[in-house]
């Protein structure tokens, strides 16, 4: 309670005097405090800032960002979450921005970019609204019931699709790939990513699942974009281990062990004594006999090839290949894994409980030389849960950039997959929902209204965005497309070709329902958030006691002298 009472009637960054001139502190020396419109702007603009800095990154002509961190490393890139997380952002209330990215881009995989620009937008428009002496908490409550009244404006124009035809998919995977890097590839790279989720996605009780880790997304320098491919198994970036092991095995017979294959070693620290030079021979004899019984259990199975996530001893790699079995060391977990859902094997972690029945298939295993390097391709798996795609381009950023935007493509794919309904795009929904809203704020009598009417010019941010960076007039276009849908032209958006006003649904221009879902709910808990944020209070960084010249401890001490001390003070 004294605390509180402190609080409210000092200044915590000062240090406030009693009668008697004894001074009261209750933040740490050096802490500072922004209160009020202070706090609010210096909030507001961080964010702004950050909106600011992914603005001409939105849309089929956006432009690209190049990225050079501490080690001179170079990222060329026009993904949002990617921009936000290589900038290392340090102020608080722009890093809300960066989770509303991260949170956009892990759920949906898709529109992080048009996140982060609508919920700058928001607090730039709340900015007017505080300075006309509107309370946030009306701004905050407004914006909610905005949100709210956006959401059901979504669900009622989403387009209902049947998955099993995979037209919509490649629709929505070429939409997402139209901005990127790829775009002129995106029609063949879109065949790819539908073709990689179809083979992974299963049938439950709820309805359709698919999972995007079941698609192992391979990159390897060379040749160019349109040699990239897809493989119905897995490829491992390792060479087989042994040079006189076939390069090649038709009907591979697939074991996955999670066990080391060299002689144990004692866990304590163990001593041989050895008496004589025969019982050394004798020692490595039974050393070469137990492995070469790891060899045998394997082969006893009828496995040809052996995938191991761990060791496998120069001993066993011979006896394996004077018998014809394939083997590869050090595979990840990630990678077993796959391997396991592609061929139909299981991974063991007891060599003594293979048998047949453990085994993976598949219709070969080889090893390749891709590029500069050599990889080994296992592929023909049959009803394979696990595929690969391979990314071919001409150098590391190209395919660095191809494999973000084949990433944005499978998870729109997923979406879809999950909930099957769309949306056309071209800032369409956006200036639906616009429409909607103005129309809801006139229903509204309290100062909610502004907040509302805001909310909906926020949402056409993107429409103009996306005029701007194509080169084209805003203004007129934003004109267009409110008359547009005024008349009940749901699907009106921006054609970036033309530059005119046409039905996107037309262009087959589409997107996930669930995307424009997630942006709605991140961008409106986020704007809440910062805009709740009255007092920001910033404690002091704790110093190191300063050092002597000399390196010694302060106050002529010694600590050469403490070994000295009598034992009673010990």
């Amino acid at each position: 309670m004294l605390l509180f009472a402190l609080m409210e009637v000092y200044d915590l960054s000062a240090a406030p005097t009693q009668a008697s001139g004894i001074p009261i502190m209750v933040l740490k020396e050096g802490s500072s405090r922004n209160r009020g419109r202070d706090a609010q702007h210096g909030n507001i603009t961080a964010a702004k800032v950050v909106a600011e800095s992914v603005r001409s990154t939105l849309g089929p002509k956006s432009m690209d960002k190049m990225l050079v961190d501490n080690f001179g490393d170079v990222t060329i890139t026009n993904d949002g979450r990617t921009i936000l997380d290589e900038m290392d952002i340090q102020h608080p209330a722009a890093k809300m921005l960066v989770e509303v990215a991260k949170t956009q881009d892990k759920e949906t995989g898709d529109g992080t970019t048009s996140a982060v620009i609508v919920a700058g937008e928001l607090l730039n428009r709340a900015e007017e609204l505080i300075d006309k002496n509107i309370h946030p908490t009306i701004i905050i409550e407004g914006y909610k019931q905005a949100a709210e009244k956006a959401l059901e404006v979504l669900e009622k124009i989403a387009i209902p699709i049947d998955i099993t035809k995979g037209d919509y998919l490649k629709k929505v995977a070429v939409t997402a790939m139209g901005s990127k890097i790829v775009s002129e590839y995106k029609e063949y790279l879109a065949d790819i990513t539908v073709k990689a989720m179809q083979a992974v996605t299963e049938k439950t009780a709820e309805g359709y699942k698919a999972d995007i880790d079941d698609v192992k997304v391979e990159k390897k320098t060379g040749l160019s974009l349109g040699d990239t491919s897809l493989i119905n198994g897995i490829v491992l970036d390792k060479e087989i281990v042994h040079s006189g092991m076939p390069k090649r095995v038709e009907k591979a017979k697939v074991a996955l062990l999670d066990v080391s294959l060299e002689n144990e070693k004692p866990e304590l620290d163990a001593k041989i004594n050895v008496d004589s030079p025969s019982q050394i021979v004798d020692y490595l004899k039974q050393e070469e006999i137990n492995l070469k019984a790891l060899v045998e259990k394997i082969e006893a199975s009828g496995a040809n090839v052996v995938i191991c996530q761990k060791g496998i001893d120069d001993m066993v790699q011979h006896f394996m290949a004077r018998k014809g079995i394939v083997a590869i060391r050090r595979a990840k977990r990630s990678d077993m894994e796959k391997l396991q859902r592609a061929t139909g094997g299981k991974i063991l972690s007891n060599l003594d409980a293979l048998t047949s029945v453990d085994l993976g298939d598949a219709a070969l295993v080889e090893e390749r030389r891709t590029g500069d390097d050599k990889m080994t391709y296992i592929e023909g798996c049959k009803n394979a849960k696990s595929v690969t795609i391979l990314i071919r381009g001409g150098n590391q950023r190209l395919t660095a950039e191809a494999e973000r935007s084949i990433h944005d493509a499978l998870s729109v794919i997923k979406d879809v997959i999950e909930e099957p309904c769309v949306l056309a795009g071209g800032a369409a929904p956006e200036l639906e929902m616009a429409s909607a809203l103005k129309i809801f704020a006139q229903t509204l009598s309290g100062r909610e209204q502004f907040a509302v009417r805001l909310f909906a010019e926020s949402l056409e941010t993107i429409a103009t965005i996306l005029a701007e960076n194509a080169g084209l007039d805003p203004i007129d276009l934003l004109t267009q497309l409110r008359a547009s849908h005024e008349k009940g032209q749901t699907w009106a958006g921006i054609d970036i070709t033309t530059g005119k006003v046409a039905d996107m649904a037309k262009l087959n221009v589409y997107e996930p329902l669930v995307v424009k879902k997630q942006l709605i709910k991140s961008v409106t808990e986020a704007a809440s958030m910062i805009l709740k944020i009255d007092d920001v209070i910033s404690t002091a960084k704790m110093k190191s006691p300063p050092v002597p010249p000399g390196g010694g401890m302060p106050g002529g001490m010694d600590m050469g002298g403490m070994g000295g001390m009598p034992g009673d003070m010990m």
